[in-house]
């Protein structure tokens, strides 16, 4: 495959240059991947340009950390590390106002498994059905509802018709609260990744989002660099299953 080899040589090679080169062809052979990853989370109060250029940077954190002799195929590393390039920039760019990252996260947990849960449930969840769902105290859900809205913030000037004689400002009481939309769609591969344990859980965010090595792994968790290959390679070949399944439906 041409982008094995590609990878391969990038790595044998010890010519600054033509690693360049190699990276950049690797690169524009997955861009349109990246792409493709960025405008699923358009439309969340962050711009595309923005996504875009946060995606571009994963599929580069991908390639230069990606290694020939993994089990995982290229494509199945560089997807998780798009995507939490972009989970990064919304986490620490995208905030108008700076809530704490356990909200953050709680909202993420809200926007994946709500609507699952909603279709469970065949109705619009309770707030302590929600807050149960994702193993969390009712109050700190509350707190992470609250606090949406803080990515960007309309202007209150901004006109809602054609001849500028109404404004966001003449609309919205002074107490009213701002809110967006939810910031993830349903991940296709959620049903998996809820099934994870802790430990497995751990393991694909220290290899696909931190960028460790399976022995930095396994001398983190305290197991060996084989067993954390072989906890990889199932969790990959779970993953993979489920994509064929959505994409067959």
């Amino acid at each position: 495959m041409l982008t094995a080899q590609l990878l391969e040589r990038i790595q044998q090679t010890s010519d600054a240059a033509e690693r360049r080169e190699l990276v950049e062809e690797v690169f524009d052979m997955h861009l349109e991947v990246a792409l493709s990853i960025a405008h699923r989370y358009r439309d969340r109060g962050a711009d595309l340009d923005d996504l875009e250029q946060a995606a571009c940077l994963g599929l580069v954190n991908a390639i230069r950390r990606y290694r020939p002799d993994a089990a995982t195929p290229f494509i199945g590393f560089a997807i998780p590390t798009i995507r939490g390039e972009l989970k990064r920039y919304f986490r620490d760019y995208a905030w108008t106002i700076r809530i704490p990252r356990r909200l953050q996260e709680i909202q993420w947990l809200i926007a994946a498994r709500g609507p699952r849960l909603k279709q469970e449930l065949n109705r619009e969840p309770t707030r302590a059905e929600l807050a149960a769902c994702l193993e969390i105290d009712l109050a700190e859900m509350d707190r992470a509802l609250a606090a949406k809205g803080c990515f960007n913030v309309l202007s209150l000037d901004q006109p809602l018709d054609p001849a500028g004689n109404l404004t966001l400002a003449d609309l919205v009481a002074g107490d009213q609260d701002v809110t967006l939309g939810r910031f993830e769609e349903v991940d296709q591969l959620q049903p998996v990744l809820d099934d994870l344990g802790p430990r497995e859980r751990r393991i694909l965010e220290l290899r696909f989002v931190e960028g460790w090595t399976q022995a930095e792994i396994g001398a983190d968790i305290g197991v060996s660099q084989m067993q954390v290959s072989r906890i990889l390679g199932r969790i990959l070949d779970d993953l993979r299953e489920q994509l064929l399944r959505s994409e067959a439906a």
